[in-house]
């Protein structure tokens, strides 16, 4: 059976047809996107999703791509743009600080691709661009500070290349979302100078921490001290205090007592004795009472001139005390 000229044709045309389609389908994948030119100008950025274009109307744009293989970088043409956050790891490069150090910094660079159409066009390779820029700007904050500077402000400096990098990185539609310090390597006489140094720091702080603490004791032990006589004093005096508030009751009781028995013996005499007579028998009988004791204490025991004129009032007290009841009687 011939197939008519017409049917081969429509075949041929139909054949071109789905070979056009399928030339014109692009599957974009999620967070890609593509940059179309249509006869070389710059025409739209597909999003992520199945696309179709123009066959060979509409081009994507390739966007070149420096990568590591190891320590080896190659250059990529890539159609597809990652608008993923990508970890840039530029390898280590020799920088001298401002005290004439040389040292060896490793640097990790966080970036993002904002806008497909700035990273295509505003830049020939966009990673290498970045790449050198971050160890230009790392060279340059570098170089402006001290060895000892630059491990206490390692923050610092990672705050200032990102504000540096992310500047320069607006023209090429790129975000720089962090920049960090990985290592930085100083040579082995520097890093030996650098641990004795430590160690000399630390023994300082360890004999001012040993005075402060010898310091320290000293003033709690005189605070002590000062507390202790202090109590010890206000003891002594509230002591004293008390024993002569006691012996004060007591001379006042023994007073108060003497009076008492003074009084009793005029009243029992019915006022025929006096007062001082009173006391005169009451110190005779105290007299009395210890010349035993006296005795007991010594060989000998030496009586007062005054003894006989005591001894006297004794007596014509008593006498009086006898008195009074046979006068009382009749």
């Amino acid at each position: 059976m011939d197939i008519p000229v017409s049917g081969i044709i429509a075949l041929i045309a139909l054949a071109l047809v789905v070979v056009l389609l399928a030339q014109g389908l692009v599957m974009v994948h999620q967070r890609r996107t593509m940059v179309i030119e249509r006869l070389g100008k710059f025409h739209r950025v597909l999003e992520p999703g199945l696309r179709f274009i123009i066959p060979f109307i509409d081009q994507p744009r390739a966007i070149s791509i420096l990568r590591f293989k190891g320590d080896e970088p190659f250059v990529t043409q890539e159609r597809l743009i990652d608008m993923r956050e990508i970890v840039l790891d530029f390898p280590a490069q020799s920088v001298i600080t401002k005290d004439n150090v040389n040292t060896q910094v490793d640097g990790v660079l966080y970036y993002q691709i904002l806008d497909p159409q700035a990273s295509v066009y505003g830049t020939e390779n966009l990673v290498l661009a970045i790449q050198t820029l971050a160890q230009t700007s790392l060279r340059s904050e570098i170089g402006t500070m001290e060895l000892d500077k630059i491990f206490e402000s390692r923050q610092d400096i990672n705050d200032r290349l990102r504000a540096t990098m992310d500047e320069a990185g607006d023209k090429w539609g790129v975000k720089v979302n962090r920049v960090e310090i990985r290592d930085i390597s100083v040579p082995n006489e520097i890093r030996e100078a650098m641990n004795q140094q430590m160690v000399a720091e630390r023994n300082r702080r360890a004999k001012v921490r040993e005075a402060e603490g010898y310091r320290e004791s000293e003033i709690l032990q005189a605070e002590g001290d000062k507390q202790a006589a202090i109590l010890q004093a206000q003891g002594e005096r509230d002591a004293a205090i008390a024993n002569a508030e006691g012996d004060k009751q007591a001379a006042v009781l023994v007073a108060e007592g003497e009076a008492e028995a003074i009084r009793k013996i005029v009243d029992s005499m019915g006022g025929q004795a006096s007062a001082q007579q009173a006391v005169q028998y009451l110190v005779a009988q105290k007299y009395i009472e210890m010349l035993p004791d006296m005795a007991k204490n010594g060989d000998r025991v030496f009586i007062p001139a005054e003894t006989s004129s005591l001894m006297g009032s004794v007596g014509g007290i008593q006498e009086l005390l006898r008195s009074v009841p046979a006068a009382a009687a009749r």
